[in-house]
């Protein structure tokens, strides 16, 4: 008999699945994590309807409808990123710098290109192929300070069908005259780009200050009257990534208690505030961050390639007031768009500050936990009815390594462990996105496909 909820169903998958019922940081991970040795996923109208044991839903499912079947892997929600800066791919691994030297001689030199919409477009495909590759479905993405460089990202991720989040850059002081914009052009522009693109499809508009010290307090100002003019949008900017920055911001902002204090005296810190790094926080500052709701995005990769220091994770997610946390690859400082590696770069620095993490907690950190740092718990991050329909499928197979080491593992936490670790782009088998195969390893799409014109 075929379940009503399944009538519109339009794709299925099956094959082993990982999801969470649970936060493991609050409970056990082997209760938090849930495991489908053979689950189907059904999809319609871009999102789950149904999961469960492919025994049960089989039978119920509406003829004619395909199933893709994912022998020797594990279906996960797809990743999330929650901090990265897309124009700074073309300077990926550029070497030996730490944060202000790095964006004076690196990512300043690179963002001045995104005046040319043409180049723009360029890099936002460019962009979002490498995303899907590595089996990301959902980021917070930085533009560069033309409104330019955000439209071609947001027309790029809608072709596609994406959940993306966005924001042109804020940035009028201490900084290259082409790439400074002003307190007013700021404001008006941020304002178009919340008309033009927020809540189309499945995008959202992030207002997007730099840091506190290339925006004057008129410009954080102008911020804060955008988020209170427009309920719903993000703000995503840099907090305590490094200690010289941290003293520039004290020179800078006298009167303020510290560097949170900078952005809460401007209307910046709230539910949907995500800020990149908060390697150098006191308690206050953590506490302060939590009442208001707002996340931090763990760049783990960026900041010890730019040697800015250890995130404290465990200190972060304190029981008594867990701050929000998702993992982020942080590029162009960071060295890698893969979610996978970025996991196992998390359990180091985590190991290194000597409280570490176990697989499913990475795993969380990059799907279920960072969905809850968006503020879209229930939206992605999840296999589960109502979920969008976003998927990365890891291959347990993809390289001899991983084909050699994987009849070692004792269950499937051991396996998570392994593609965490030893994985990379190669293990992501098929990224999906909206209940649709936007990526796979084996048979490369056709642009038309890719975008979602069929």
């Amino acid at each position: 008999m075929i379940a009503p909820v399944l009538a519109g169903a339009t794709a299925a998958l099956r094959g082993a699945a990982l999801t969470f019922t649970a936060d493991p940081f609050v409970v056990p991970s082997r209760d938090a994590l849930r495991h489908e040795p053979d689950a189907l996923l059904v999809c319609a109208e871009g999102r789950i309807v149904a999961f469960g044991p492919a025994a049960e839903w089989l039978p119920r499912l509406p003829p004619g409808v395909p199933i893709t079947r994912y022998d020797d892997a594990l279906i996960v929600p797809g990743f999330i990123d929650t901090h990265v800066h897309y124009p700074q791919l073309p300077v990926i691994a550029a070497f030996g710098k730490t944060l202000l030297d790095w964006l004076d001689d690196y990512t300043y030199v690179a963002e001045q290109r995104y005046a040319d919409p043409a180049f723009a477009a360029t890099a936002a495909e460019a962009f979002l192929d490498e995303a899907l590759r590595h089996g990301t479905t959902s980021a917070m993405v930085y533009g560069t300070v033309h409104a330019a460089s955000t439209d071609a990202f947001f027309a790029a991720a809608h072709a596609r069908g994406l959940r993306m989040m966005a924001g042109k850059l804020l940035m009028d002081r201490h900084a290259p005259a082409s790439l400074t914009d002003t307190a007013q052009s700021g404001y008006d522009d941020s304002k178009a780009l919340i008309a033009r693109w927020h809540g189309r499809g499945r995008l959202g508009y992030a207002v997007t200050p730099r840091f506190a010290p290339t925006s004057t307090p008129a410009q954080l100002e102008a911020a804060g009257a955008l988020l209170r003019e427009h309920p719903g949008v993000w703000l995503q900017t840099h907090l305590a990534e490094n200690p010289e920055e941290i003293a520039w911001v004290a020179r800078l902002f006298p009167a303020a208690r510290d560097y949170l204090d900078v952005y809460a005296r401007h209307g910046l810190v709230g539910r949907r505030s995500v800020f990149g790094h908060g390697i150098h926080l006191a308690e206050d500052a953590w506490r302060r961050l939590y009442e208001a709701g707002a996340a931090i995005a763990h760049c783990p990769t960026s900041n010890t390639f730019l040697g800015s220091g250890l995130f404290r994770l465990r200190e972060a997610r304190r029981a008594s007031r867990p701050v929000h946390v998702g993992l982020a690859t942080d590029v162009g400082g960071g060295t890698t768009l893969s979610m996978l590696a970025t996991m196992g770069e998390a359990y180091k620095v985590a190991r290194m500050a000597g409280a570490p993490l176990d697989a499913a907690q990475l795993l969380w950190l990059a799907t279920a936990g960072a969905a809850q740092a968006l503020d879209l718990e229930g939206i992605v991050g999840t296999l589960a009815p109502g979920v969008d329909a976003d998927f990365a499928v890891l291959d347990l197979d993809a390289t001899p390594l991983t084909r050699f080491r994987m009849p070692f593992c004792r269950d499937v936490h051991e396996q998570l462990a392994v593609l965490a670790f030893a994985g990379d782009d190669r293990a992501v088998r098929a990224t999906w996105s909206g209940g649709r195969c936007v990526h796979d390893r084996d048979t490369p799409l056709s642009g038309a496909t890719r975008a979602g014109v069929r």
